[in-house]
């Protein structure tokens, strides 16, 4: 059981190694949040399923970090993204932004925010 826990702390070590790659590597802002978000993702489930192999009495803790990470570094890097295209300082470089495309076909049915949505319940 320990050679599978270390087994799989190494495949975590390689994800984070493959994420720093990416972060060096990508060429723009949404690429590297891709490469940074999914990698660790992976890498920090792998190495937490490794120590839960090597160090069975910890293992519900490591679940529950696990479960965590898991739903939290989606949603984190989706905000991320979310904010780095409202800033505009990513958008002039993009070569296809469906996103901006989307909230303009879609603004007068849809608002971009739920500030006005929430204002429309209201009253």
């Amino acid at each position: 059981m320990e050679l599978l826990g270390y087994g799989l702390m190494l495949g975590g070590a390689f994800f984070f190694w493959v994420s720093g790659l990416g972060l060096i590597r990508m060429p723009d802002v949404f690429t590297r949040m891709h490469a940074g978000a999914k990698s660790t993702t992976m890498g920090s489930l792998l190495m937490l399923f490794g120590a839960a192999c090597v160090t069975p009495e910890w293992a519900p803790r490591l679940l529950l970090l696990a479960l965590f990470i898991l739903l939290t570094n989606p949603i984190s890097s989706s905000v991320l993204a979310r904010a780095a295209h409202r800033s505009g300082t990513v958008g002039a470089r993009l070569v296809q932004d469906d996103y901006a495309t989307r909230q303009t076909a879609g603004s007068a049915s849809r608002p971009d925010d739920g500030d006005e949505a929430i204002q429309e319940v209201r009253s």
